[in-house]
């Protein structure tokens, strides 16, 4: 049988090396797992105390239309139920978008460096990925974005917090590329890191859903609500879009387990406000520590910090890893020389700061 030939030219997501293969490899007691920006701090107390009194009927499929925490979301977020899609992760959300919307001979544009799956399932779909380059703050161009577009584009993506660097989109950049993106085009915003951004940074990107048919935005359970393991996301948009959206989703594609801790998790905003601080405190700690042994690093509204370093980002991964902590290098993030951290709890990176000074006297100092 042949499959399609751009998928020759791509490779299968490879998950890093696991905690125990790591462990036996290097004689270590205890592996601090720095690389995939999840939450340190686990999830809301409530959703575990919940879980434990009754779990869902696993014989009976999900609830199709995930109503509860559909009802629950659009209060919270004062938008009509019609307007929600919900995913297994935000990452099935962009799979929809591009089976929905994109064909061979029309073509997406993107930042890059970028989350690596809208260019994935993109070139799946038989489009052409025009990447716009970040500029040397890390931030999206918006104004070179936009003279990428054409009479073939069909979505505009666009991350912020941009991962891996973790920078927000200004609001009044936003608002100008708004104002100016054709409408032909979807402009898909994808905020999975929404809840860690400063309010200050906040752009409010919801405000504009009324007044442009053409936006879609999409947040998680994965990051800040510490849901990861069960997968699930939403978007929220027209609802034209949502409509059309639903045509390709899978049936009973979130399960009902997600959408129960899910439910509950979005009624315990007092263990993301507590996960916002703490993130924020670690945050400019590890800031300090970086300026006081010279290593500059990207603005970040989110809980990682891209850092760049005086070598290969590959050589102080595995320098890292050989002590026990796990980060993502660079290179495997088109950003040579750097190194993406996962910001952990206070005591795990008081041990990083610890182990990187070292480094740092051993590799640079001397």
């Amino acid at each position: 049988m042949e499959a399609k030939q751009i998928l020759s030219q791509l490779t299968p997501y490879k998950q890093g090396k696991q905690t125990k293969e790591i462990q036996e490899e290097f004689g270590l007691d205890r592996i601090v797992k720095l690389a995939s920006n999840e939450n340190p701090y686990g999830y809301s107390a409530q959703v575990k105390q919940v879980l434990l009194q009754g779990l869902p009927e696993f014989n009976v499929y999900p609830d199709g239309y995930t109503a509860d925490l559909r009802s629950a979301l659009a209060s919270k977020l004062e938008v009509e139920e019609s307007q929600l899609v919900f995913g297994s992760g935000t990452e099935e959300i962009i799979q929809m978008l591009c089976r929905t919307y994109l064909v061979p001979g029309s073509n997406v544009v993107a930042a890059t460096p970028t989350f690596g799956q809208y260019k994935h399932y993109s070139l799946i779909e038989g489009a052409e990925v025009n990447e716009v380059p970040v500029d040397a703050d890390g931030y999206h161009d918006l104004n070179k974005m936009l003279d990428a577009i054409d009479e073939n584009t069909r979505i505009v993506w666009l991350c912020s917090p941009n991962n891996p660097m973790g920078t927000v989109i200004p609001k009044e950049s936003f608002k100008a590329f708004l104002n100016n993106c054709p409408k032909h085009v979807l402009i898909a915003f994808d905020e999975a890191y929404f809840e860690y951004v400063e309010p200050e940074a906040n752009i409010d990107v919801l405000s504009y859903l009324n007044s442009h048919n053409n936006l879609i935005v999409m947040r998680t359970f994965s990051k800040a609500y510490g849901l990861a393991g069960l997968r699930i996301g939403y978007g929220i948009a027209d609802e034209a879009i949502i409509e059309k959206l639903n045509v390709v989703r899978g049936p009973f594609n979130t399960t009902s387990i997600a959408q129960q801790a899910a439910l509950i998790a979005l009624s315990d905003q007092t263990f993301i406000a507590d996960s916002y601080n703490k993130n924020k405190a670690v945050k400019e700690s590890f800031k300090k520590f970086l300026d006081q042994i010279g290593w500059k690093y990207f603005h970040t509204e989110t809980n990682f910090i891209l850092a760049e370093t005086p070598i290969s980002g590959t050589e102080v991964f595995q320098y890292l890893l050989e002590r026990g902590f796990i980060v993502r290098p660079g290179e495997l993030l088109g950003i040579p020389n750097t190194i993406r951290i996962s910001l952990g709890t206070d005591e795990d990176m008081n041990e990083l700061k610890r182990v990187l000074l070292a480094f740092h006297n051993e590799a640079i100092v001397k």
